[in-house]
């Protein structure tokens, strides 16, 4: 990443615990303007505490600056420039579209009514539709077009899609992509639907046990790591090299996944290509759900 650009989010020892167990964990990272990250991790790895300091929502120690304000003291100019979502699948049901438009209107002052009414008018939706009589996709369309509208610097979406089916939760991230996002936002997504997001983050952070694990721009990591598809013929050769995971596929195939291993050594085993994410985080969490 960039020094020279100055962070949105910088953490610097963030420790926060529950009962004696450490949600944070002497946890740093930054996050820089611009950029679509992932805050990538198992159920209790810390995401939603880390998603809760930064939005001012958790008491905690160490250091941190969102937008060069302490979320701790400064939390209601904060949020003039931060938008929160969690999980679109959860509007009350018998709210009504005009409603929830006012509701949004009277909490965030970077609310632009004219610029989600002008999105509404290209769905099916009317001011009058309550949510139960929306399909799920209308529901997405609604959330959509309420956080289109506010003009915020950081967009937080805390498992955004959960609930939806494969393609309404393309749809969402779709026309986030699209729609929304600038070099001037900044949008940090965290979510277990690793796949799903891969193709529209420009950075990740593994967070496990509190502790950031990983952190990378997907550049990256796409030269970092490399998966081998070795035969029987060249496993052994293969091993030698001090892969970080393997798997088993039939016909006598192993897949083996390395970490900074110089790619001709590997070319002469067999086809080589990038990780998907989703092989990386259970390589990276190995251990983790035992």
């Amino acid at each position: 990443m960039n020094a020279a650009v100055e962070a949105v989010v910088s953490a610097k020892g963030l420790r926060k615990a529950y009962k004696q167990k450490p949600a944070l964990d002497n946890t740093s990272f930054t996050i820089e303007p611009g950029r679509i990250v992932g805050l990538i991790g198992p159920n209790g790895a810390g995401k939603t505490t880390a998603l809760k300091a930064l939005l001012g929502l958790t008491s905690f120690e160490g250091d941190l600056q969102v937008l060069g304000m302490d979320p701790r003291s400064q939390r209601d100019e904060l949020m003039n420039d931060v938008c929160f979502i969690a999980d679109v699948a959860v509007l009350p049901r018998w709210l009504r579209v005009r409603e929830a438009i006012d509701f949004v209107a009277g909490v965030h002052p970077r609310f632009d009514r004219a610029r989600c009414e002008r999105f509404l008018a290209n769905t099916k939706l009317n001011p009058k539709q309550r949510v139960r009589e929306m399909s799920k996709g209308m529901v997405v369309q609604l959330h959509l077009a309420l956080v289109m509208a506010i003009d915020a610097r950081i967009l937080v979406l805390d498992e955004p899609t959960l609930g939806l089916d494969i393609m309404y939760r393309k749809e969402f991230y779709q026309r986030l992509l699209e729609d929304y996002f600038d070099e001037q936002k900044t949008i940090i997504i965290t979510t277990h639907q690793v796949e799903e997001i891969e193709h529209i983050l420009t950075d990740v952070l593994f967070i496990r046990d509190g502790s950031i694990v990983l952190s990378s721009d997907m550049e990256a990591l796409a030269e970092r790591y490399t998966e081998l598809l070795a035969s029987a013929d060249t496993l052994q050769a293969a091993r030698a090299l001090a892969p970080i995971e393997e798997r088993s596929l039939p016909f006598g195939k192993t897949v083996l996944l390395f970490d900074g291993t110089d790619r001709n050594q590997l070319t002469a085993l067999g086809e080589i290509r990038t990780p998907g994410l989703a092989d990386l985080f259970v390589a990276t969490m190995k251990g983790t759900y035992a």
